[in-house]
């Protein structure tokens, strides 16, 4: 069974992250807010906690994981960016973006894409999960909490928990936290591309 947080949207109590952060610590898998809406977590270091989340959404080998990160200076060691790279982004986080950029020696090679030996990151702008990031001191290996078939994400934490309390470790709730994924941003060739309009502006991108 999955154990239950429900935490303070503005004020997340510091016991609960701590918690929540040794659960993680140990292999285990999450459901947490994002600023674009809930998201499935764990260790990059975890392969049994990225089956898991495969078997949840049903994705195959072409799915681009998210390595949720705390500050720029945590991205920078996973992927490779150059200057101008550097600054759109800078520009847009923290905020409801995925940027796919080529990932360096740091990240597995079992979270890149295939072909591409590209990785997702992002930063996001929410409380609850920038201090369990900081408590963490190292990513979070993410996907959206879409179900198969589902058009939408799930919402509501006790909803996840119900739904999920059988393959989840934890369920952190802060409150709602939207119904769109990130938008996301190719920029592992020379042009920034848009594959996904989400909750993110697109329009300084395109």
């Amino acid at each position: 069974m999955a154990k239950y947080f429900d935490v303070h949207p503005d004020n997340p109590q510091p016991r609960a992250i701590r918690q929540v952060a040794d659960i993680v610590r140990a292999n285990g898998l999450i459901a947490y807010p994002t600023d674009s809406c809930f998201a499935l977590g764990c260790r990059p270091g975890n392969p049994d906690g990225v089956e898991r989340i495969r078997q949840i959404r049903r994705l195959d080998d072409r799915h681009h994981f998210t390595l949720v990160c705390r500050d720029f200076a945590q991205l920078g060691q996973l992927v490779h960016i150059n200057n101008a790279v550097f600054r759109a982004i800078k520009a847009a986080t923290p905020g409801s973006y995925t940027f796919i950029l080529p990932a360096t020696r740091e990240v597995p090679r079992r979270l890149l894409h295939p072909k591409k030996k590209t990785v997702g990151v992002r930063i996001p702008d929410h409380v609850t999960a920038q201090l369990l990031l900081a408590e963490l001191g190292e990513p979070l290996l993410s996907s959206t909490l879409l179900l198969p078939g589902e058009e939408e994400p799930l919402t509501q934490g006790w909803a996840i928990k119900e739904e999920l309390d059988h393959v989840l470790d934890a369920v952190i709730d802060s409150g709602d936290c939207g119904t769109e994924p990130t938008t996301v941003v190719d920029f592992s060739s020379d042009e920034p591309e848009v594959v996904r309009v989400g909750a993110g502006d697109p329009a300084r991108f395109e």
